[in-house]
């Protein structure tokens, strides 16, 4: 591997096998005058690798080295940058890499939305260059997706909040979770913990929602202030009727799920965003609607100061992802998407020891 022209990274180059990957060389897109090179040092593993890799979503652009997790060093900086960033700079990267910022929605401070938005991997840069993720040695990013990390902040803790994290965060902040407000979460997960501590932080009363009462004991750990096992308690629906502001649904099932009952929990417009993405929709009756004026809707990700207030706000509480360490290798990386399959997590993974993997 010659630096940097040539990267290297654990790629899944068959969605048959798709929990198998192998070590291949690739190019990054040419360094543009904005973009910046990291070297990685850890990355987490997102439910959105397995539904990638799995061809879940859509057909998977092979091969795919996934990852959007992604903390590392800053080890080169384009000649226009003006982030100020510096080479050594521990930084993180999400789950996107570029949108055309010129664009009504990207000037509003709403890039994610940007209808050219680039995904960190199995996507494509208007250029046509591939965007490769963060199970590999070096990543290439736009300056404006690469975030500075708070310094008391550990890397594997944080390395989840670069996806999961933001993901729960904007839709709390831009439904004004906080003091007064009553905020239920569906489920607990890798997007569900961090939706539990981060309302809980915003000073917002949190009601949790999980099938069974098996994660009680984890959500109250994590914050919540009330715990409802919707499968034990039949009369949920109508107990908690019309007592949320706002509902985040980290849900990765369709499967079961009682959208209307969800719906009837809400106040007068009250909203229920989801941020979980199932493979299979939702079922709901119209008429859930009319009765409480209800809304329905989804999110993604967060903007630039989003992620930057929700790094300040993790610094500031001392959140940290609950997560288990695992080498960045075949058969770590194998595990890590096999359990995450399974939902054998508590409640992510973090992909560690690049330097052994990378020399």
């Amino acid at each position: 591997m010659v630096y940097p022209q040539t990267f290297e990274g654990y790629a899944v180059t068959d969605s048959a096998t798709w929990n198998k990957v192998e070590k291949i060389e690739f190019t990054p897109k040419a360094f543009g005058p904005k973009d910046i090179d990291i070297k990685i040092s850890a990355c987490g593993v997102c439910g959105s690798d397995v539904h990638n890799v799995r061809g879940g979503w859509h057909k998977p652009h092979l091969p795919v080295v996934p990852g959007h997790e992604i903390i590392g060093t800053v080890v080169r900086i384009g000649d226009d940058a003006t982030t100020n960033l510096k080479v050594g700079q521990r930084v993180g990267v999400g789950a996107q890499v570029w949108s055309c910022l010129k664009c009504e929605t990207c000037l509003e401070e709403n890039e994610t939305y940007c209808p050219d938005w680039v995904d960190t991997y199995n996507d494509f840069y208007p250029d046509g260059s591939k965007a490769w993720g963060g199970y590999a040695s070096h990543i290439r990013v736009h300056e404006h997706f690469v975030f500075p990390i708070p310094d008391v902040l550990d890397s594997n803790d944080v390395a989840p909040m670069l996806c999961a994290g933001i993901t729960v965060y904007s839709p709390l902040v831009r439904n004004n979770a906080g003091p007064g407000k009553k905020v239920g979460i569906i489920g607990i997960g890798g997007l569900g913990h961090f939706a539990i501590m981060f309302a809980k932080a915003l000073g917002a009363e949190v009601f949790t929602f999980s099938r069974t009462n098996s994660k009680k004991e984890d959500a109250l750990k994590l914050g919540s202030d009330h715990y409802i096992a919707t499968y034990e308690d039949k009369d949920w629906s109508t107990k908690y009727a019309r007592k949320l502001d706002l509902i985040v649904s980290c849900g990765n099932s369709s499967k079961n799920f009682d959208l209307d009952g969800y719906l009837k929990c809400l106040r007068v417009h009250g909203k229920l965003v989801s941020v979980g993405l199932p493979e299979e929709p939702f079922t709901v009756s119209p008429g859930t609607f009319i009765k409480n004026g209800s809304l329905l809707g989804s999110s993604h990700l967060g903007s630039r100061q989003e992620m930057l207030d929700m790094l300040k706000l993790a610094a500031e509480k001392g959140i940290k992802s609950w997560h288990e360490d695992l080498k960045v290798d075949e058969e770590g990386i194998s595990e890590a998407l096999t359990r995450c399959y399974e939902n054998d997590v508590r409640y992510r993974f973090v992909l560690t020891d690049y330097e052994k993997s990378f020399k």
